[in-house]
């Protein structure tokens, strides 16, 4: 490990592939009592990430905001060069809470700097210079407040911005299936937030058509306001289950949508992870299972070559076959969410169209994969990172706002 800042990236993929977290939190640990005041805070910033990856996010968000209280600003050198700066606006939170942009330009001549900011964070005196800058904050109700004031200050800002706030904070689900509701040839259920005591109602018998103009009834997709990977999802079979599901989820507010059913003939479920970069869309990964729920780390794509031979197919002829079959729906996401660089999870429904999960910009785009097993993501990962710097690069070109 460095002495100064490893970052995210570094990080996860050691977690990803299976290292032993617990020595290298030990060393952080050890590191930061010997480096008082602000020297320690990139290895605060460190074993906060690492913390989080454990799963001890109460602990991990405390020595964050120990970290971001000691220094606002950390830099990831670039490997050679550097050919451009990126300048990254950041908010405290988990590991969903920013675009994870350290996968994107790692081990590249990018130079990456973040700067957090929040209501007890605000611009320092001094920012770094930097060529670009990227609104890295992912949408969050909590989030809400930064990306309004984030949306005037860009519009001041002295060099080119990438992904507009005001369009970040029309990323929540009922949002999204708002603006793609009428969207050629896609299909997303309407997605309604709704408080705890009306998702008690239903609990207690009312009929979920009532709340939902789509559907006729359960059963229904119900999720925690902000939750992201499966966390606190269920699909509710009835007012049984949805009781029992209440039972152990004491969330003030959900979201509650119509579940589409969108197994193949094969019975399997296909989840594809779609990423545009200036509108034009690259695959990012693809999962099967026999369960509705689908996650990559939970498809079973290690333990199965059958299903790491249909994802390499499903990238080799991406371009051909799944962009080209859903070219209106992509064109049409990207013409109505305005953002430069966007992250799509959705599936096909059994009639053609692209059904829609989540759209957002602070989804995981990685090459983490082990290459002996997974040989054909790397390729396909670089023109996924290529196509990222050379939206950079197109955009530090262009002349400045002021």
């Amino acid at each position: 490990m460095s002495s100064e800042f490893n970052g995210l990236a570094a990080l996860m993929t050691q977690a990803f592939r299976g290292a032993d977290l617990t020595p290298i939190g030990n060393e952080l640990i050890e590191r930061a009592g010997k480096h008082p005041g602000a020297e320690s805070a990139p290895i605060l910033l460190d074993l906060s990430i690492l913390l989080h990856l454990k799963g001890n996010h109460d602990i991990a968000l405390s020595v964050q905001a120990q970290a971001l209280k000691l220094r606002q600003i950390y830099t990831l050198p670039a490997r050679t060069g550097p050919s451009l700066r990126l300048l990254a606006f950041m908010t405290p939170g988990d590991l969903s809470a920013n675009t994870p942009l350290e996968f994107l330009v790692q081990d590249s001549d990018i130079e990456l700097t973040l700067l957090y900011l929040s209501p007890t964070l605000p611009f320092p005196q001094q920012v770094p210079e930097h060529d670009v800058a990227f609104v890295a904050v992912g949408e969050s109700e909590s989030s809400q407040p930064l990306l309004r004031a984030l949306s005037e200050v860009v519009k001041i800002w002295p060099r080119p911005v990438l992904n507009a706030p005001e369009r970040i904070a029309r990323l929540s689900r009922n949002e999204v299936s708002r603006l793609l509701a009428d969207a050629p040839g896609v299909a997303i259920p309407h997605a309604v937030r709704i408080s705890r005591e009306q998702l008690q109602g239903f609990a207690t018998g009312d009929n979920p058509a009532s709340l939902l103009p789509d559907a006729s009834g359960y059963p229904i997709i119900v999720r925690p306001l902000d939750s992201h990977a499966g966390k606190g999802l269920i699909k509710a079979d009835g007012a049984e289950s949805l009781a029992n599901y209440l039972e152990v989820h004491s969330e003030p507010e959900f979201f509650v949508a119509r579940f589409v059913d969108y197994s193949a003939g094969d019975g399997l479920f296909r989840k594809y992870r779609v990423v545009l970069i200036d509108g034009q869309p690259y695959a990012s990964h693809m999962a099967l299972s026999d369960h509705w729920m689908i996650h990559y780390l939970n498809g079973g794509m290690t333990e199965s070559p059958e299903k790491r031979a249909e994802e390499a197919l499903f990238m080799e002829h991406f371009e051909t076959g799944f962009a080209s079959r859903h070219q209106q729906a992509l064109h049409a996401i990207h013409e109505r969410m305005g953002l430069d660089y966007l992250v799509i999870d959705c599936a096909e429904t059994p009639d053609g169209k692209l059904l829609v999960f989540e759209v957002d910009s602070s989804a995981v785009v990685h090459a983490m994969d082990p290459e002996d097993l997974f040989p054909y993501k790397r390729p396909q990962m670089e023109k996924v990172f290529a196509a990222f710097k050379a939206l950079l690069h197109r955009t530090a070109s262009r002349p400045c706002p002021t």
